[in-house]
């Protein structure tokens, strides 16, 4: 058992599938002829000068949404003027349809390990919504959430991950951090966190790592 050890994960993207994974889903769920929505963003960053420009901090991760936000509530011919409106109207049917499967295996298997688990989240509420965010049962699992829309320190801020740490009562050493954007990698690494940079175009091998840094053995294929 690892009661001294824990998994703290960011939420959007490394628990749940990116909106740019589910253009399918979103097109069918707003009656959108199937291709309207074209960006892709670290799946096709070429295609997605937005995203780009998001990755060399012109523009901040809340920017970025908040613009894809607004351009597909015009589509609809609507005004959304808050990312929750994006997510509750594009997945709202489908809650459970939303976890990643290998993050679900993860997250289960750490438990079962007795390791504590945490979310430090920049956008968790203001993207989701607090109603929609508690239709997550296996949000029900974890010791610690930390998120951004209460505290207002962004990562990777060093309060923020100092934040996560102490209401866990760890020490960092015995953490690992899983995060899909390089500033909040850059972050950890400046608190001297362990982490992993989380590859959304390959989350098998990212929670593959994590598990293994935390010392859980990982089965073949799993």
């Amino acid at each position: 058992m690892k009661q001294d050890r824990a998994l703290i994960l960011d939420f959007g993207g490394v628990v749940t599938h990116t909106p740019f994974e589910t253009h399918d889903v979103t097109e069918r769920a707003l009656g959108l002829a199937g291709g309207t929505l074209t960006w892709r963003g670290p799946f096709d960053v070429p295609s997605d000068p937005l995203w780009a420009r998001m990755q060399a901090r012109e523009i901040t991760e809340r920017d970025y949404w908040m613009t894809r936000t607004r351009e597909v509530g015009r589509l609809v011919g609507e005004d959304w003027d808050e990312m929750r409106i994006f997510v509750q109207r594009t997945r709202g049917a489908d809650v459970d349809g939303v976890i990643r499967p290998e993050a679900r295996q993860a997250i289960l298997a750490a438990k079962q390990a007795g390791c504590r688990l945490a979310i430090l989240s920049n956008e968790l509420d203001l993207f989701y919504g607090a109603e929609f965010r508690q239709r997550f049962a296996l949000l029900d699992l974890f010791d610690v959430i930390v998120d951004a829309t209460y505290t207002g320190i962004l990562k990777p801020d060093p309060r923020a991950y100092e934040e996560v740490l102490q209401r866990l009562g760890l020490d960092r050493c015995d953490c690992v951090f899983v995060d899909d954007q390089l500033k909040n990698i850059e972050g950890a690494d400046a608190v001297g966190l362990p982490r992993v940079h989380f590859d959304v175009t390959d989350p098998a091998a990212s929670y593959r790592q994590a598990l293994e840094m935390l010392g859980i053995a990982v089965t073949a294929g799993s």
